[in-house]
């Protein structure tokens, strides 16, 4: 069976419109797939996608791309469906509802087309039986994670009959065209998700109540100190949904009778309870945490009754937390108190569980490990916290699941982990210069790397006077900007213009400033590109906007914030915002001197592209892991770029400019020290007659700015508060 035209697959037909078949729609939307999403009849797709298209957080990018997503009902168009590249079913979870979906399926869907169902947890090679044998051939589970836009992890479950070419080609469609991690896992009750994680979540309350220990007190645990999300526990059961984990655990218990943790799957007292008063959790707006106004309330797991929440500050945590998570981890296992207590009882039988499970639901312990951080969220999956924190403290084999690059096989031989360079991160290439505020790094191919290594990417006079200095050594023919932080750049240094201003030091500005312009011309005099992600504001984006090409995250959010504390990019990103919207004319720049007048940050890539800070040629890359290597592709590609082109004759730009200011202003979206900011955007924007007066201008407004006491008002409270003051 030949499946090589599946990396080719445009129209995709998502069958049900519940929540996770809107979310499958709306992430394949955003990608760029002909998606049309099916519900039973006209009435039921239109009322379940409305609620996608209002979803907090929203699945899509930018709102008009649901337009984009065809809505159809199997009552009239059912033959529609033939027209598919993909049929990706993810109707109610029910094994006679979707048999009997897929029984009309069969004859009608396109020879070689692909053919997935999104379960969590039933039994894949029962729902195909009965089909014909093309059907089966290319038949297979795809578990994604809800909501789809977020979470990376899919679990792509074949049957013994699945063809394993399709299962090859389907996992490589899946990552380098649905954007997924992709994890083959076994046909077993659950995957490796759902049996291991939820196992856990459940497995964490048992111990909460049997220490009768303070839901605020396992959350402080086992959040980031064990390498977890922010979530931690009892904050995921409400956004999971306790009638899910019900679900779920009765689902195991049916179909997993000799379980060696069976007992732990009964539900706790406590959600029990919450779930007899229907406390489903965050979507019935009460669980184990419940909002009343602005106040969080915690539910007592003792009186089953909310209270104000406890002083969840526990020493231990404190005086371990900056040890590497394997060290910290293994001295609080031995700890007297209720850290102790609670990792003994909780920690030690969930990794012990992990270990007996193994081999029944993973092809490998790296599998597994990738399952949990993936889809978790976790720094390091169950088998790798073993080898951090030593097999002598869990009691299971004492030989290592992972060694020097190999990983142990179920049957005790070693083998080399996969190699695959496309995930590779910064700190993966070797260092060939180190300098106070970046390493330069070989990506090969005659690529290299410039990594910031200030915190959380932030702009220094020290770092932009050491980048210059670089590129005078004309050592760099063709290199990738980015940070070894996860943000490429929180922007410029504050505190520095906060010092300048008390000293009245102008000139110091100035001289700032050009240094941080001319950086960002100099930069484009070299083939580079700026890898973005996380927060890439100000002065950073500056400099990324300063490459001759962009590749952001889709996720990233970029864009010009100092309003905020009322300046404006002032190293030459308000020229280059200028030269962006010129080509729109009057009313565009207006636009984007209002964006600049509000301080306006996109919240993804794809909205920055349609606010003007990314350009139709920067590259978006919807799968984060990727993003160095999409990076050096593009640098490979990549020419260096003359001088901006600066339009003239844009009369009446200035009057327009104005006008929109002063709507804005008539909103209450500006306060006059706003609308000042913006006057000095419309100066900028409408009085140069090319780029270098225009980047003489940028300064010149801009240290008039922080001669106001209101701005320096406003960077003081950013400084001291970390948001904005409104003046």
């Amino acid at each position: 069976m030949s499946t090589s035209h599946w990396l080719s697959a445009e129209k995709v037909c998502v069958l049900g419109a519940g929540t996770m078949g809107s979310g499958i729609a709306a992430h394949l939307a955003n990608l760029g797939f002909d998606v049309s999403l099916f519900d039973l009849t006209p009435q039921t797709v239109s009322s379940q996608f409305d609620a996608a298209r209002s979803a907090r957080p929203p699945h899509f990018f930018v709102p008009e791309t649901a337009s984009k997503v065809k809505l159809l009902s199997m009552e009239n168009d059912f033959q529609l469906i033939a027209e598919a590249d993909w049929v990706c079913e993810a109707i109610v979870e029910k094994m006679d509802i979707k048999k009997a979906l897929f029984e009309k399926l069969d004859p009608i869907v396109k020879p070689g087309a692909m053919l997935t169902t999104n379960t969590s947890g039933l039994q894949i090679g029962l729902l195909a039986e009965g089909r014909s044998e093309s059907f089966r051939k290319r038949f297979m589970g795809t578990h994604f994670f809800n909501p789809p836009r977020y979470l990376k992890l899919l679990e792509l479950i074949p049957t013994p009959d699945t063809d394993p070419e399709a299962v090859k080609v389907m996992s490589q469609f899946l990552e380098d065209r649905v954007a997924r991690r992709v994890v083959v896992a076994k046909d077993t009750p659950g995957f490796i998700s759902n049996r291991y994680g939820m196992w856990n979540m459940i497995h964490t309350v048992h111990v909460a109540e049997k220490l009768q220990l303070s839901i605020e007190k396992v959350d402080a645990i086992t959040g980031p100190f064990l390498g977890r999300p922010r979530s931690a526990s009892f904050r995921l059961n409400d956004l999971v949904g306790l009638d899910i984990m019900r679900d779920i655990a009765q689902n195991l218990l049916d179909r997993c009778p000799n379980d060696p943790g069976r007992e732990q799957l009964r539900l706790p007292a406590s959600t029990q309870f919450l779930l007899d008063k229907g406390w489903i959790g965050s979507k019935s707006g009460q669980g184990y945490y419940r909002k009343e106004g602005k106040e969080l309330l915690a539910f007592d797991l003792q009186t089953h009754a909310y209270r104000q929440l406890l002083d969840a500050s526990l020493p231990s945590l404190r005086e371990l937390e900056r040890l590497p998570i394997g060290e910290r981890v293994s001295k609080a296992l031995k700890l007297g108190d209720e850290v102790g207590d609670f990792l003994r009882e909780y920690l030690v039988p969930a990794l012990q569980y992990a270990d007996k499970l193994k081999e029944e639901i993973s092809h490998s312990c790296l599998d597994f490990d990738r399952v949990m951080q993936w889809g978790f969220g976790w720094e390091i999956g169950p088998f790798q916290m073993m080898d951090a924190i030593g097999h002598e403290a869990i009691g299971v084999d004492p030989k290592p699941y992972f060694d020097a690059g190999k990983q142990r096989e179920f049957g005790g031989a070693y083998i080399s982990l996969p190699s695959e360079p496309q995930y590779r991160t910064v700190k993966d290439f070797p260092i060939t210069s180190k300098n106070e505020t970046f390493n330069v790094r070989d990506l090969g191919d005659g690529v290299q790397c410039v990594a910031t290594t200030t915190k959380q990417g932030v702009v220094t006079p020290q770092l932009v006077g050491e980048l210059l200095a670089l590129l005078e050594t004309d050592s760099l023919r063709r290199f990738v900007l980015t940070s070894e932080s996860r943000n490429f750049s929180v922007g410029f240094d504050l505190t520095f213009f906060d010092k300048r201003i008390e000293d009245q030091d102008w000139e110091g500005i100035d001289t700032a400033l050009a240094s941080l312009q001319k950086l960002s011309v100099r930069l484009g005099e070299v083939p580079s590109v700026a890898a973005v992600s996380g927060f890439g504001l100000g002065g950073g984006f500056e400099l990324a906007l300063g490459c001759c090409a962009i590749v952001a995250d889709a996720e990233a959010k970029v864009g010009f914030p100092e309003a905020k504390v009322g300046l404006i990019p002032g190293g030459a990103g308000t020229c280059r915002m200028r030269v962006s919207a010129q080509t729109g004319g009057a009313k565009a720049l207006a636009d984007m001197a209002g964006a600049l007048a509000l301080g306006t940050v996109a919240e993804n890539a794809d909205q920055a592209r349609k606010l003007g800070y990314l350009s139709p040629t920067d590259h978006t890359c919807y799968l984060g892991d990727r993003l160095l290597a999409e990076a050096k592709h593009a640098a490979l590609q990549i020419e260096a770029g003359g001088a901006s082109a600066w339009r003239e004759g844009l009369a009446p730009l200035s009057g327009i400019v104005d006008s929109k200011l002063d709507e804005l202003k008539s909103k209450g979206l500006l306060t006059d020290h706003d609308g000042l900011i913006g006057d000095k955007v419309r100066q900028v924007f409408s009085k140069p007659g090319s780029f270098e007066d225009a980047l003489a201008m940028e300064r010149k407004v801009f240290v008039e700015l922080c001669k106001s006491g209101l701005t320096h008002a406003r960077i003081k409270h950013m400084l001291e508060t970390s948001k904005p003051l409104r003046n």
